[in-house]
């Protein structure tokens, strides 16, 4: 009994920062992340379509006529107030787990309390080695998760519903299957822990992450750098080779689109170098061919329920027929479009 309401106390507590999220930095709705994907916006209005009203610039007719929008507003309370808040466990607990482990077991935990070396300039140095160690496995992690989502047959049926709405908006980056939020936390939390636990066990101590006000500097910068718009119909692409160093809502955009040239193109999340390392990257110099959506026919993917079931149904198909990998979506493709 205590632990079950331990377990709602915790709900409750979730629910609470679920309502608050706008006041959260750690949150991508922050208000702070939602006006500098504003302000972006209104500067690329200013530049490209002035004169047809900012507020129809930011919310087209061609965006919200389309049923599927309004089904990922749906779906963002639904998924978030249920299947969100087991997966938020998990992923702190195989972080845990994960570092435990890279240190060499519980029996060295108390490496984790340790102190540093007494020089704050070889401590400075070593803060940011270990920085960049997490962030690169972190990053890393989530790109690999992200391309076996595509290529493993079993995983593109709960990843598909990420994939299958024709418009894209702002809380279009929650339309996520319990499985994928799964999937991420415990593969994303043991990996990336494991390679943070490694760090921390060859240096003798644990190195305080550089952060602003208790939030992760990495988090803040690139949640800030127009992070909404990676989900929208508004085109953003950096100049030059800045867009193969940091992810860009273009870059976002061409993953999403089921143009032949941009089919499984893109998987990295904030470093595209993953993508330019294994050829996987892809950068027009428009969205001309972008179109949002899947090649397979998603018409029942259509309310909050089905984005939750039919995965399952189609899941248990790809097993019963024993694929091994996708079929050649570029070929379906060319005949579809």
């Amino acid at each position: 009994m205590t632990a079950i309401k331990d377990i709602f106390i915790s709900y409750g507590d979730y629910v609470s920062e679920f309502f608050l999220s706008t006041l959260n930095p750690d949150s991508r709705l922050f208000l702070g992340f939602l006006f500098t994907s504003l302000a972006v916006a209104y500067i690329l209005y200013v530049r490209r379509s002035r004169g047809t009203g900012f507020f129809r610039f930011l919310f087209p007719r061609s965006v919200w006529d389309h049923p599927t929008a309004w089904l990922d507003v749906r779906y963002f309370f639904f998924h978030s107030l249920f299947g969100k808040f087991f997966v938020a466990i998990l992923t702190a607990t195989a972080f845990a787990f994960g570092v435990q482990y890279g240190i060499g077991g519980a029996e060295n935990l108390d490496i984790l309390q340790a102190a540093g070396p007494e020089s704050s300039i070889l401590r400075l140095f070593l803060t940011l080695v270990a920085f960049a160690v997490l962030l690169l496995a972190s990053d890393f992690s989530a790109f690999l998760i992200h391309y076996l989502q595509h290529k493993i047959p079993f995983l593109w049926q709960f990843h598909k519903v990420h994939h299958c709405g024709e418009v894209m908006h702002p809380l279009s980056n929650f339309r996520e299957h319990p499985i994928d939020n799964f999937t991420y936390g415990l593969v994303g939390g043991l990996f990336a822990g494991f390679a943070f636990g490694l760090f921390i066990g060859a240096l003798g101590y644990r190195p305080t992450m550089p952060e602003i006000m208790g939030y992760s500097i990495a988090g803040l910068a690139f949640n800030s750098a127009a992070y909404s718009l990676r989900h929208s119909h508004i085109w953003l692409k950096w100049p030059g080779v800045w867009s193969k160093v940091f992810g860009s809502p273009a870059h976002h955009h061409i993953h999403h689109s089921r143009h032949p040239d941009h089919l499984d193109k893109n998987f990295a999340f904030m470093l595209p170098i993953w993508d330019v390392l294994f050829k996987t990257y892809e950068m027009p110099e428009d969205n001309r061919d972008v179109e949002f959506g899947i090649v397979e026919d998603s018409s029942d993917l259509n309310s909050c329920i089905n984005l939750y079931v039919i995965p399952f149904r189609d899941a248990y198909r790809v097993l019963k027929s024993g694929k091994k990998a996708n079929p050649a979506f570029r070929v379906e493709t060319e005949s579809t479009l």
